[in-house]
């Protein structure tokens, strides 16, 4: 037999045209799919990568339709084939489907079909098409094309790897002059290449076709009461279709019971379901009978209702290919559509876990470098869609100004010369360093990993050492986010300079980026001054920094003896002073102290926070700092001002009040006062630098969401404003004590 390819017969193109309005009622094709379709029809290998929404199924059905014979489809899921059966029947296409819910007198009808060439798609999932007698069967059958839909699913750098797709390989190798498209709407470089070589596909052309969505309004909120906002948004949307994606299955369940509860037609869907469960709420929603399905990742693998007006993600995704498949099933018919992902860095420690749990070393620092990508989405600082973009190497020209970032975006300055250090380290390192190890050798760090390169021997070594490790952490991750560099997973996550890149690095184009400290960074103390500030505090016996410092050091001693190592291995007795003087809560707090490393972090991280944080009254990670995406400068707990402003005998006596624990309700019938006269010397004390505990007021994850609200409505925002915009959640005391507290903290 054989292999040389044939060309397309020239009077199948009309052809083709003719049954796309016939069949689909469209007169012409989108942008591409013509020339997919000629190239197929030509008998050449076709690689798609297209998104969601824009029109993959046409590129073989088409041709499946006016060529001879019966095209195969590799589909991974029962609902996707029996959507794309049901849809292309009503077309008046002859197709059919055959999977584990087909039984055997229906397969075999089915397959009679087939072989007598009455087909013309037949639909397979990959275990069928590999298993014993079925490729025996398909030598039977005049084949026209094999395509194989979601074919990221062939690749272990996918976002969705499924290893029966690994053996699809032997088609090329039973039916050598059958041609072969793949089709997906996500697929990064390395998975673009998988796909190519696992197929053993000979010479194919890829089309690629845009991946932006610019219908789809992208935002990203903070995670506090995420309930509440998602029952405010769909009661402001009370007739928009949408999908909530949650984590778990419980989530889903429980999501789905509350709105049901506020009278929003909803219903939740899990591989926990039965397969008739699932295909009732499925059905009901493709039908509207249901407003909002509340699901796991388990739904939506191509769902073709096209009037999705909205994806929520209740839950931090694992990766960015994911996340913008997703999204993608919002506004496939070109109408504005939203997309929202609600983001706390408790979502990061969790998926964290999920994603390094139970799996090859490889297969883990993969995962946890994608959750990265995905996480620096999150925090994003510039366009969100130039991100996305940048991830499949697409870029866009201008700010896309249909995001969150581009309503409401950060102050920046000219990043380009700090840009041109970095891009210069990595040049000159023959782009073999990853982001850690680029740092230090921007910080003329001299570590084994530095010293074994010799990175200490190139020009820009120690070009950027007046900057601090999270200065540079927060603007290599913009550069990568701009798309100056992209990450090769499978060279040690090493950086490579993109043309974009290049172009900085020349100074044809320059770059802004967001401060990291803006305005405080001038006035930050010397490392000298803030360890001599942190000694004498932690020196006062009694103070709270004094007794977090004394726990922070009996837990190091019982690390210490566990492990049978000197303390001082575990953190000095500097790095322990400076942590109870900043008390971080969060995994960049954390790496802001000196002497904790990212090591050190990954093993002692987590016990340190969580004693900091019952020091202070929290149980849970807060999301503060650089670890949100609220453009808030990275706290840092200043020393109190001196208690040596004058405050009246009155204010006075409230406080001695306080400090014995009393609520202001309590000392305001003690004193005999209004309550609002006790609430005055209250914060009248606080602003003079008096010390209280301001969480009797406010509690932790109330000054974070409060912070959240600040940072949303911007600088000009009156204490109205934010009242309102809390809906009327905290009084105005909270919020008066809340500003009071945010501010001493950036120690202002």
């Amino acid at each position: 037999m054989s292999d040389t390819l044939t060309t397309a017969p020239t009077n199948l193109l009309p052809a083709a045209q003719q049954a796309l309005k016939r069949y689909y009622g469209y007169d012409n094709f989108r942008p591409m799919q013509g020339d997919i379709i000629q190239n197929i029809l030509g008998g050449r290998d076709t690689v798609v990568l297209m998104p969601t929404g824009g029109g993959k199924s046409v590129c073989f059905q088409i041709p499946a339709v006016v060529s001879e014979g019966t095209c195969v489809v590799v589909s991974p899921l029962i609902a996707l084939m029996k959507d794309q059966v049901e849809a292309l029947k009503a077309n008046g296409i002859a197709a059919a489907y055959i999977n584990s819910s087909v039984g055997q007198n229906e397969s075999n009808d089915i397959a009679r079909a087939a072989v007598s060439g009455h087909l013309k798609l037949l639909y397979v999932s990959p275990e069928k098409l590999l298993s014993d007698g079925f490729l025996q069967f398909l030598n039977r059958v005049n084949i026209s094309i094999f395509a194989i839909d979601e074919a990221h699913c062939i690749s272990s750098w996918g976002h969705d790897f499924r290893p029966e797709y690994t053996q699809l390989g032997q088609l090329r190798n039973h039916f050598p002059n059958t041609p072969i498209i793949a089709l997906t709407a996500t697929a990064d470089r390395l998975t673009k290449r998988d796909i190519i070589t696992q197929l053993n596909m000979r010479e194919p052309r890829v089309f690629l076709s845009s991946f932006d969505r610019p219908n789809i309004n992208l935002i990203v909120r903070p995670g506090q009461d995420r309930v509440g906002s998602v029952i405010d948004y769909i009661g402001r949307h009370p007739q928009d279709p949408g999908i909530i994606y949650c984590l778990s299955r419980k989530t889903c369940e429980t999501i789905s019971q509350k709105l049901l509860a506020k009278g929003i037609k909803a219903a939740h869907y899990h591989a926990g379901m039965t397969p008739l469960q699932r295909g009732k709420v499925q059905e009901a929603f493709l039908q509207d009978d249901i407003q909002v399905i509340v699901a796991t990742i388990a739904f939506g693998m191509g769902i073709d209702k096209s009037n999705v007006r909205w994806v929520m993600h209740y839950n931090l995704p694992k990766n960015i290919e994911g996340y913008y498949q997703e999204i993608g099933r919002a506004g496939r018919d070109g109408a504005p559509s939203t997309a929202i992902l609600f983001y706390s860095f408790a979502d990061v420690m969790q998926m964290r876990e999920m994603v390094t749990k139970d799996v090859p070393a490889r297969q883990a620092q993969l995962n946890t470098a994608k959750l990265e990508r995905m996480q620096q989405f999150a925090e994003a600082a510039s366009c969100r869609r130039k991100i996305l973009l940048n991830y499949f190497s697409e870029t866009l020209a201008e700010d896309c100004g249909n995001c969150d970032i581009c309503r409401n975006p950060p102050t920046t300055f000219d990043g380009t010369l700090i840009a041109q250090k970095a891009l210069s380290a990595v040049f000159r390192s023959r782009e073999k360093v990853a982001i850690n190890l680029l740092i230090d050798i921007l910080r003329g760090m001299r570590n084994q990993a530095v010293l074994q390169g010799g990175f200490d021997q190139i020009k820009t070594y120690g070009a950027g050492r007046d900057l601090p490790y999270l200065d540079w952490y927060s603007y290599i991750h913009q550069m990568l986010n701009d798309g100056l560099f992209y990450i090769a997973y499978e060279e040690g996550y090493a950086l490579k300079i993109t043309e974009r890149g290049h172009q900085v690095l020349k100074g044809e184009l320059p770059l802004p980026l967001r401060k990291f400290q803006p305005s405080e960074k001038a006035e930050k103390p010397t490392r000298a001054s803030k360890k001599a500030a942190n000694a004498a505090s932690t020196a006062a016996v009694g103070t709270p920094e004094a007794q977090l410092f004394d726990k922070l050091r009996k837990l190091r001693k019982a690390i210490a003896d566990e492990q049978g190592v000197p303390p001082y291995v575990v953190f000095s007795d500097a790095t322990l002073q400076e942590m109870a003087a900043e008390r971080p809560v969060s995994r960049v707090g954390m790496l802001g102290v000196s002497g904790v490393g990212m090591k050190k972090f990954e093993t002692y991280g987590e016990a340190f926070i969580k004693l900091i944080l019952e020091h202070g009254g929290g149980g849970q990670y807060v999301p503060s700092d650089s670890d949100s995406m609220f453009n808030e400068p990275r706290p840092r707990l200043a020393k109190p001002e001196p208690a040596d402003k004058p405050v009246s005998d009155s204010e006075d006596a409230t406080i001695q009040f306080h400090q014995m624990g009393l609520t202001p309700e309590d000392i305001s019938e003690r004193r005999g006062l209004a309550l609002s006269t006790v609430k005055t010397h209250l914060y009248n004390a606080y602003a003079k630098g008096r010390e209280l505990r301001i969480h009797d007021f406010v509690s932790d994850s109330e000054l974070a969401e409060i912070l959240t609200a600040r940072a949303q409505l911007g600088n000009d925002a009156t204490l109205r404003d934010l009242f309102d915009h809390l809906r009327e959640k905290y009084d105005y005391f909270q919020l008066r004590m809340a500003a009071l507290y945010h501010k001493r903290l950036r120690g202002q």
